[in-house]
């Protein structure tokens, strides 16, 4: 039956009903938490309380929410295009940004293909990859996360429960990721894991796969969903060699590291690593759907009308509303902000760390952090520490998210544009959270 809101009270109570409204799938997430509004670094609650974002809506409102520049290229696009489709028209703001791109880019890649979500260019990256290389299988990492649909799904193994049911099958086949629990005591991961590589990459390819019926391989170069895991550059280095040896496309999963979140535009500079490919969304459009499969122009021309096809991808508006993004990352020295605040709250989470056994580990690259808990007994992954610890923070205003395989993982992702005051208040928040989850 259709429900119509008349009042602040039916709101509230929609809220409490919202499985009446939203599939649970989309409706359940953590923390749910009602808002009326959000600008900067800061979410308004229906409480009529200012909650701290520090998940930047889940490493998109890179720029901050709502940044007035970005407004306001979105009313401009809104007053002359709405929709395209892009190919049936061609607009002005769809081409100024893929010039833009191409400056902040590894160069070479130079190529897009524009959709609306990251999920879509995976899919994108994988059709390509397959089409133009005439090879049937993929190389995945195990713990990457990337999207759900069935394409997606089928290279993404960070939790086997979003495959439950699903059986996806896209030929592809898994190699170990970078864990850190891998590693053994005193070992030199820039020199264990590249090796370690060397012998997955043997059997696999002895045992399971020949690599001449390899069209790519796809990897997120920091793991993401899967628990905020920082690679040895080695490691990555080692990949993209074992690709050229073998004729094997790399694709570089940039959804969540791009745009800045490293410290560089994009974690391929970070660790100076080049993809053959690579699929970009989530920061670039301050909020709006856009993504982008990229590639080379020799590449992408090997893609001909009809292998590929979109509706509503590379969206006039959004597309705007990008290229406003680009400009205030560029004016407002973001990057550089990213690389300078993410260091001070890695330092001040080294400092909480020392202070709560709770605590196993403390990583990350630029303001992408990961906090990792666990029973200090057993030292096993700990995901209902980091359920209760994220509603108490919560409680005291500040807005962390979740990942990892066990949920063990608490992910501060704030926007670039983050101050220190904010990060001093974040973490004071935290550190409450912590002891008051230590005296239960």
């Amino acid at each position: 039956m259709q429900q119509k809101v008349d009042s602040q009270q039916d709101w509230h109570h929609m809220v409490d009903h919202i499985g009446n409204f939203l599939a649970p799938s989309m409706a359940k997430d953590h923390p749910n938490l009602p808002v009326v509004k959000a600008e900067g670094c800061y979410y308004y609650g229906v409480d009529g309380k200012r909650y701290l974002d520090f998940t930047s809506g889940i490493a998109v409102e890179n720029v901050g929410h709502r940044h007035p520049k970005v407004v306001q290229a979105i009313k401009d696009s809104a007053d002359h295009l709405i929709h395209g489709p892009s190919g049936v028209i061609i607009y002005e703001s769809i081409l100024k940004l893929a010039a833009e791109l191409q400056n902040v880019l590894p160069s070479g890649l130079d190529n897009f293909f524009f959709a609306n979500s990251g999920t879509e260019a995976i899919e994108g990256a994988l059709k390509l990859a397959k089409y133009t290389t005439k090879r049937p299988y993929v190389v995945s990492f195990t713990g990457c996360f990337h999207g759900r649909s069935i394409g997606a799904l089928s290279v993404t193994t960070s939790k086997s429960k979003y495959r439950k049911h699903l059986q996806p099958s896209w030929l592809a086949y898994q190699l170990p990721y970078a864990m850190p629990e891998y590693l053994p005591e005193g070992a030199d991961p820039d020199i264990f894991f590249p090796e370690k590589l060397e012998q997955d990459v043997k059997k696999l390819f002895n045992h399971q796969v020949d690599p001449e019926e390899v069209a790519c391989m796809i990897i997120e170069p920091v793991l993401g969903e899967g628990g905020y895991i920082i690679p040895p550059k080695t490691w990555l280095k080692k990949i993209r060699e074992i690709c050229d040896r073998h004729g094997i496309l790399l694709i570089f999963d940039e959804v969540q590291t791009g745009f800045g979140r490293t410290g560089n535009w994009f974690a391929a500079q970070t660790f100076d690593v080049k993809p053959d490919i690579m699929a970009i969304a989530k920061g670039i459009a301050a909020g709006l759907p856009l993504s982008a499969t990229v590639a080379s122009k020799e590449l992408m021309d090997q893609w001909p009308l009809g292998s590929h096809g979109t509706t509503f991808g590379g969206n006039p508006i959004a597309c705007s509303a990008a290229l406003a993004s680009l400009e205030v990352m560029k004016e407002e020295n973001l990057l550089d902000n990213a690389t300078k605040m993410g260091a001070y709250a890695k330092e001040r989470l080294l400092e909480i760390k020392a202070k709560y056994p709770v605590i196993k580990d403390i990583r990350g690259v630029g303001l992408m952090l990961g906090i990792e808990l666990c029973d200090p007994e057993t030292g096993e992954p700990d995901g209902n520490a980091v359920m209760e610890v994220l509603d108490l923070c919560l409680e005291k205003g500040v807005l962390f998210y979740l990942c990892g395989n066990s949920g063990e993982v608490i992910r501060m992702i704030p926007p670039l544009t983050v101050t220190k005051e904010q990060i001093d208040k974040g973490l004071a928040f935290l550190d409450e959270a912590l002891q008051e989850f230590g005296n239960r």
